[in-house]
């Protein structure tokens, strides 16, 4: 062995000990400095976020730039369970370098216990509502929380002081755990709805003021859905897309109405590596669409535990229907 490879060997050893110490945060922050860019410089590489395990993304494009919402992965090394206390917030204007703001905390909601699950934020006149999925302190299961700011960014607060949605209003199926993963889509004539749900797919209208039901809970029928609801819109076509059995796939459904009926296509998303879970967001940003998710892809501790946001295009056919999405390591292009 040359003293030239033996030296290569050794910075080889230290770097790869200096990255494990720097994965394995006993703290519960659980974070990762690993490099997992594109080594591509007009591209951004996936996972966007390195420094920290981001879940369940949501994404909102506003004044030009997108805001980008997650869930934050804690759990320690080793170990296997969810263990999310809070939200983060990244902004960006090119897709590629991502501005971090001030996390929001599952403390925020006196009513919660924890459980920063997943989330999604919307636009209306001016104010931003934050959906949340909690665990409540006083009604079992998961619940369903608002909080509203003058800024994507925040700073957010409870909108009601309570929860919008809690388990005992649906009876749907005999889980606690069904009532998350909201998604809102204010339609063309003003009207909001929000999805939610695992196993049973729930919707209802909101009412103007974003707060509050506005009639009956309705449900729709679609093939495995599991869970993460997103709806978007495009032409004359409304697209629901959703996690797919287990674990998770995303498929999708069309329809010419926000209220259906729904017509399954096909597997939109393959099974993220490395995560048993797969959650989209869908938007349109400087003229092309993006799909965002997580995957559990940063080395030495990335897992259905502590995963990681990534971004790739997404395509559509002739006829409207959706291409499947191919994951890559890439990631995206810088956008002007």
């Amino acid at each position: 062995m040359t003293h030239k490879f033996r030296m290569m060997t050794m910075l080889s050893f230290i770097a790869t000990a200096l990255m494990l110490l720097g994965s394995c945060n006993p703290s519960g922050k659980t974070e990762s400095n690993a490099d997992t860019t594109s080594s591509d410089p007009h591209k951004a590489g996936n996972p966007v976020i390195t420094h920290k395990y981001t879940a369940d993304p949501a994404a909102l494009v506003y004044n030009d730039t997108v805001y980008l919402y997650a869930g934050h992965d804690q759990c320690p090394p080793n170990r296997n369970h969810y263990e999310m206390h809070e939200w983060l917030v990244f902004s960006s204007t090119d897709m590629a370098n991502w501005t971090e703001h001030e996390p929001f905390p599952v403390s925020a909601f006196e009513w919660a216990i924890d459980d920063a699950w997943a989330a999604h934020t919307i636009e209306r006149d001016g104010k931003f509502y934050w959906y949340v999925t909690v665990s409540h302190k006083n009604i079992h299961g998961k619940a369903i929380g608002v909080a509203v700011a003058d800024h994507p960014a925040g700073p957010f607060k409870d909108a009601i002081g309570e929860a919008l949605i809690t388990n005992d209003m649906t009876h749907h199926t005999d889980i606690s755990w069904d009532d998350i993963d909201p998604a809102v889509f204010i339609d063309d004539d003003g009207q909001a709805y929000i999805f939610w749900g695992n196993t049973v797919l729930k919707y209802a209208k909101l009412k103007d003021n974003m707060i509050e039901l506005d009639g009956p809970i309705k449900t729709i029928d679609l093939p495995f859905f599991t869970e993460a609801p997103w709806i978007h819109k495009r032409g004359d076509y409304y697209y629901l897309s959703y996690a797919y059995q287990f674990p998770e796939k995303t498929a999708y459904a069309m329809s010419k109405s926000i209220e259906g009926p729904w017509e399954y296509k096909d597997i939109l998303n393959e099974v993220a590596g490395n995560s048993n879970t797969n959650h989209q967001a869908i938007i349109k940003y400087k003229n092309k669409w993006y799909f965002i998710y997580h995957n559990g892809s940063i080395p030495t501790a990335g897992s259905s535990y502590r995963r990681s946001v990534c971004i790739d295009r997404l395509h559509y056919n002739a006829d409207g229907t959706l291409k499947r999405v191919i994951m890559t390591t890439e990631g995206v292009e810088a956008v002007k």
